[in-house]
């Protein structure tokens, strides 16, 4: 069943092609922009409390890369399941430990790090309310309809952005944060775990597909500790990666009709910032007004693009 699947998402990837090549407008390779774009902040403070720098966790998510091959065989066995190529992966790889978290040395201490997590009583909860009965507010009433679970929970993310984010509610006043910040970070906001730097939300909202194409368990946002193995344990975290980066690829050629897919570093940056539905519907309406040609890449993937030929050596 699983080879059939693979079978049908590699065909669908096809045919994707296949319209491109008919009209559909492909993004060149290379970056938009001369001069790496600014790195936020926070990423700097964070390198600097590690008393690190980015060219050193750049040159040590590389190593990881070139020294174990049972990880790259990974990479490119997972990235044929959902018809990408394998440099996307080792983009957003590179991208995240050099700009987010350190690398470990070796392949085997994510799966060691992955086990730490297994069996936690931790729950994914805002001020004492799980986020399951959050969403059980009439607030979310139209959500109820949407098919899979990208639907689902990006039509929750925009309820809670629109009615809920910085506002008081029935007398409890809600933090001016991300939806996925407030109620699925039971350690500390804004934190990401694993070889792929997963969200809990974006694993929510993905694995429908993952399910489908890679076979693993779907995920319940009821089972916390569920949610964070899977996005932990760097086989499933693959699969994720991969899913999301496919989803962003699908979104722009569905919705703005350009293809990305040439450009490792676009779908480094979409992997980065997220959202990649509205981001592409917002290319879509500054292309026909005129004010923009190309999507174009941030800091993360500008390094992408601008290390490529040494990335692309390491598969």
């Amino acid at each position: 069943m699983r080879h059939l699947l693979t079978v049908f998402v590699m065909a669908t990837a096809m045919l994707g092609g296949m319209s491109a090549a008919k009209g559909m407008d492909v993004v060149p390779p290379g970056n938009r922009h001369v001069e790496q774009p600014a790195v936020p902040g926070a990423s700097v403070r964070r390198t600097k409390a590690g008393k690190t720098s980015f060219d050193t966790k750049y040159d040590k998510v590389r190593d990881l890369l070139a020294s174990d091959r049972e990880l790259t065989g990974k990479i490119k066995s997972i990235a044929s399941q959902y018809g990408i190529a394998p440099i996307h992966m080792v983009g957003a790889i590179v991208g995240e430990h050099t700009y987010n978290v350190d690398a470990y040395d070796r392949l085997q201490s994510y799966y060691i790090k992955a086990a730490s997590y297994a069996g936690d009583s931790f729950r994914f909860a805002h001020d004492g309310v799980r986020v399951d009965e959050f969403v059980d507010r009439p607030e979310f009433s139209a959500c109820a309809g949407r098919k899979g679970s990208y639907a689902l929970w990006s039509c929750r993310e925009s309820v809670w952005n629109q009615e809920f984010k910085g506002k008081t509610v029935g007398g409890i006043a809600y933090p001016n944060n991300r939806f996925s910040a407030v109620f699925f970070q039971p350690f500390y906001a804004g934190q990401t775990f694993g070889l792929g730097q997963i969200n809990p939300l974006t694993a929510l909202m993905l694995t429908d597909t993952v399910a489908r194409v890679s076979g693993y368990e779907r995920l319940d946002e009821k089972d916390a500790a569920g949610v964070y193995k899977a996005i932990m344990d760097p086989d499933i975290s693959l699969a994720y990666m991969a899913a999301s980066l496919r989803h962003s690829i699908d979104a722009y050629k569905k919705i703005a009709s350009v293809d990305i897919s040439e450009n490792p570093g676009i779908t480094a940056t979409l992997y980065n910032v997220g959202n990649p539905d509205a981001r592409a519907a917002d290319f879509a309406r500054r292309r026909a007004e005129g004010s923009a040609n190309w999507p174009e890449e941030n800091y993360y993937g500008w390094l992408v693009n601008d290390k490529l030929a040494e990335l692309r050596g390491l598969l």
